[in-house]
């Protein structure tokens, strides 16, 4: 399709493997994939992917509507694929199929962008981070020493995938070679049969789910034994949500993760020794930790002066 070094691949799908074979395909080529957000209304979809300069923009089968209501509108779209198919546009399975699976050789620099995401920010339309090979690889290494993600875990990937917290956690355990399980639709009981049916070891989610798993009818008489290490964060945590899930994943390590998209996820980290509901120091279920390995971090005031 003619995707040059640095050019961008839009990606509007759920959950599922097609995103890393866009993934991976666009960075073979030196390129850059670029999900967007599929909960936002079509004409901020529209924005996005002009914004980001897509060449091509693969569509899931969900989101059939949104590709027709924003198609004409694409300026800078040279090719569309459809995952499943579609009357007026290419097949994205016939097209993969149409090419052998060789390795381009695309050379890449470390400053190369290798992943685009959207932040909404606070004001005004969504804006592109562009995350490079030199942010990936400065914290890829750190989630096998924080978080014990090694070659045999089994990774559980139930966030969304446009999120730093889906896309940058999902690379995370492939960096170590572990084994990934994809959720596309997000339901809590589902995802506890889903840790005790696949042994679950390490698993992202945020504290919305987490309490939602809670209210699962029979909840308590799941097995959990697999689970290794639960990484959480992305908003807020109520300390009796907290408290309950350290008890019911228990002896599972439990940490908190405090970051943002621009700085390709977790930069404060609340790690499991502060994680004892029962002990003198639960108070620390309230804070989002401490900075993490090569952190730097600054307090200030609406004066903009260090708090000391």
């Amino acid at each position: 399709v003619g995707v040059a070094s640095q050019d961008r691949v839009a990606f509007l799908d759920k959950n599922g493997i097609e995103h890393f074979e866009v993934f991976f395909g666009a960075s073979l080529l030196n390129a850059v994939c670029v999900d967007v957000n599929w909960r936002l209304a079509a004409p901020e979809i529209e924005y996005i992917v002009n914004d980001a300069q897509a060449k091509v923009l693969v569509v899931g089968p969900d989101f059939v509507a949104v590709l027709d209501a924003i198609a004409a509108n694409l300026t800078t779209v040279t090719r569309i694929l459809v995952i499943g198919g579609h009357e007026g546009h290419e097949s994205y399975e016939d097209w993969v199929a149409s090419f052998p699976a060789d390795d381009p050789g695309a050379e890449s620099q470390s400053g190369d962008v290798a992943f685009q995401l959207y932040s909404s920010g606070t004001t005004g339309r969504p804006k592109g981070v562009m995350l490079s090979n030199d942010n990936f690889f400065s914290l890829l290494p750190l989630a096998k020493e924080m978080w014990e993600l090694t070659h045999d875990s089994v990774n559980l990937i139930a966030m969304p995938l446009f999120h730093i917290g889906g896309g940058g956690w999902a690379v995370a355990g492939m960096y170590e070679g572990c084994t990934s399980v994809i959720f596309r639709e997000l339901d809590p009981a589902a995802l506890i049969r889903t840790i005790e049916e696949e042994r679950i070891t390490h698993a992202f989610l945020v504290p919305a789910v987490l309490q939602f798993m809670l209210m699962v009818p029979g909840v308590a008489d799941a097995d959990y034994s697999s689970l290794r290490v639960l990484v959480y964060g992305a908003s807020p945590i109520s300390e009796d949500v907290l408290a309950r899930c350290v008890e019911m994943f228990a002896p599972c390590k439990f940490w908190q993760a405090y970051g943002l998209t621009e700085t390709t996820g977790a930069v404060v980290t609340l790690a499991p020794e502060d994680h004892d509901p029962a002990g003198p120091n639960r108070h620390r279920l309230r804070p989002c930790g401490l900075p993490g390995p090569g952190v730097e971090l600054r307090i200030v005031g609406d004066d903009d002066r260090a708090c000391n």
